[in-house]
């Protein structure tokens, strides 16, 4: 009823705009999947360029005013993949299994499984004809990874032309969706950052998104969420379009890269734990509501729930940490994003960039206020995006040129809706306030040009931008991983066959969450206080849900130490007290 189960246990997650956009071609031959960002369409068609004449293939420019061109460059590119890892895959399987090469690697890489039992017994066989049959059934049993793609459901821009809006079927989000339906993928679409009905409903338009005569699904939905409550929300409006989402990816609200939607105080381990002991009623109750819905299209009710997995991501830096969420809650799979950054072979990163962050520690990785969106973003300081944001402030200049607009929302001074991040944005903001450049406060000039800064990690290496400002958007678990890492050894540390060399003060995933959260609060505490103030009940009944979060939290921890922190429970136990002694302190309330 859907894809082939993975080969591999963890997938390599979106990573701003340019880190992943070519991972797939590195490292789906191995069987692991990552995800592809189809925000920029610009840069796609770039890489569509470079890549087709890196490989030796045919290129015919789509132009930015073509009819439809952001879609059909977006299926142009997904397409060449695809080409490409099916070439990669048969070369593969026309190998001879010897040490070090490619077809070789794939099985030693697998995590401890029965292919991987398979491969260790050919290896093992002395007899000829045994080892030849064996190694046939390995050939024919290799499964690529596949190359999933993420639409940030919120950026669905308005797409103009002569100044006329070209229609809803044309905004950013609808032709990522219609680019990704048109290809020859068979994979996910990875829906992030909260619901758009308009979105959903378009998906039901598309057949590979609904059972064939087989029942089975071409393209699966994974639906990227922060808590039980917003799966089931959005599970269920899929679900009565006839649409099966196949995989809910929970992320940590503040133990991530790039945007962090951090909500009152919800932390991951209560989260994991609501999922593992309601998953089959959010089954059930989705199933049902399929059939509903595919009945309403006149279609075929399927008997049983098709598979869902669910899977977990932010902050996982040690294989027992990989371990413990399989065994405590279940999970099929988990995302490792930040440390690859540090894994040259698998992401596109200039070589400045990958020093920088060789050398980043905790201060040089912040939550900041950079993305024209208003959610909080995790950046590294140390970029040369954000040394050109403050040099540009420096130079009573600030704002960006805004070279692709695709954060175009804001229509507070303009008909036209303008970046945040642009000057053109800033220098109005600024005349409104009546402050000179010299003196522009804070929450004005923090925005970055990040929708075109993202893609640096790519562009400016590959020589496509070569003055590109490249921005980072790493989460906190990077500073831990200092030091450049091959692929192979990236695979046996989140396995356990091997650990890489961590920052030895890195507390345990569930603790370094919880400190972000009490950070966050410290932070907010400090700079609401008028409005606390101002805002009487309604203000301090938010905060109070905040505390009782983080509360429930820490008891929950508490009662879980031996199963959740293993060798580190002392120091886990010691860690969670103060940071429970720090929340009664910021906001004191019910005793824990």
């Amino acid at each position: 009823m859907a894809l082939p189960t993975p080969v591999h246990s963890f997938h390599i997650p979106v990573m701003g705009t340019g880190f992943t956009i070519d991972t797939p071609l590195k490292v789906a031959r191995y069987g692991i999947s990552s995800v592809v960002s189809l925000v920029d369409d610009r840069l796609i068609e770039q890489m569509r360029q470079k890549v087709s004449g890196a490989l030796g293939r045919a290129y015919e420019a789509i132009a930015e005013r073509d009819d439809d061109a952001r879609a059909r460059r977006i299926t142009a590119y997904l397409d060449l993949m695809h080409d490409e890892v099916q070439a990669q895959m048969a070369r593969m399987k026309a190998m001879a299994f010897e040490a070090g090469n490619e077809l070789s690697t794939y099985f030693e890489m697998l995590p401890t499984s029965p292919l991987r039992s398979l491969y260790e017994t050919m290896q093992s066989m002395s007899d000829p004809e045994q080892r030849a049959r064996l190694q046939d059934e390995l050939r024919a049993r290799l499964t690529p990874g596949t190359i999933d793609v993420n639409i940030m459901t919120k950026l669905d821009r308005e797409r103009l032309r002569a100044g006329q809006s070209l229609g809803p079927r044309f905004s950013d989000a609808m032709t990522a969706l219609k680019g990704f339906a048109e290809s020859k993928l068979e994979s996910s679409v990875i829906l992030s950052a909260g619901m758009n009905a308009k979105l959903y409903g378009y998906l039901a338009e598309f057949q590979d998104f609904l059972p064939d005569d087989a029942g089975q699904l071409r393209k699966t939905i994974v639906l990227k969420v922060s808590d039980f409550r917003s799966a089931l929300v959005q599970g269920r409006m899929l679900a009565r379009k006839g649409l099966w989402v196949s995989e809910f990816r929970i992320e940590s609200g503040l133990n991530c890269g790039g945007h962090a939607f951090g909500g009152r105080g919800q932390l991951l381990g209560p989260i994991l734990q609501e999922f593992h002991d309601k998953r089959a009623e959010l089954t059930g109750q989705l199933h049902e509501a399929c059939g509903k819905g595919l009945q309403a299209l006149g279609r075929d009710v399927m008997p049983v729930p098709p598979p869902q997995r669910v899977t977990v991501q932010g902050g996982i830096g040690t294989s027992d940490e990989n371990a413990m969420l399989a065994a405590q809650y279940g999970v099929d799979g988990t995302g490792w994003a930040s440390p690859f950054l540090l894994v040259p072979e698998v992401v596109s990163i200039d070589e400045d960039h990958l020093a920088r962050l060789e050398a980043a520690r905790e201060d040089d990785v912040h939550l900041s206020n950079a993305s024209p969106l208003g959610v909080p973003f995790w950046c590294l300081k140390t970029s040369e995006s954000e040394r050109a944001r403050l040099e540009r402030i420096a130079a009573e200049n600030p704002g960006s040129g805004c070279p692709k607009g695709y954060l175009a929302f804001n229509t507070e001074f303009t008909k036209k809706p303008i970046c945040t991040a642009s000057r053109a944005y800033q220098k109005l903001k600024l005349k409104a306030l009546n402050v000179l450049p010299g003196a522009a406060p804070a929450e004005v000039t923090d925005k970055a040009c990040i929708c075109h800064d993202l893609a640096g990690g790519a562009t400016k290496p590959l020589g496509i931008d070569p003055e590109a400002k490249t921005a980072v958007c790493c989460g906190p678990n990077t500073v831990y991983f200092s030091a450049r890492t091959s692929l192979r050894e990236m695979i046996d540390h989140i396995y356990g066959r091997a650990r890489l060399p961590l920052d030895s003060e890195r507390p345990h995933m569930f603790i370094k969450e919880l400190s972000l959260h009490v950070q966050r609060l410290r932070e907010e505490m400090a700079d609401r206080r008028q409005e606390l103030s101002d805002k009487g009940q309604a203000a301090a009944d938010s905060v109070a849900e905040t505390r009782d979060n983080l509360m429930l939290g820490v008891r929950y921890y508490r009662e879980r130490l031996g199963e959740l922190a293993g060798e580190q429970r002392d120091r886990f136990a010691g860690q969670l007290e103060s940071l429970r002694e720090e929340i009664e302190r910021l906001l004191p309330g019910e005793s824990s």
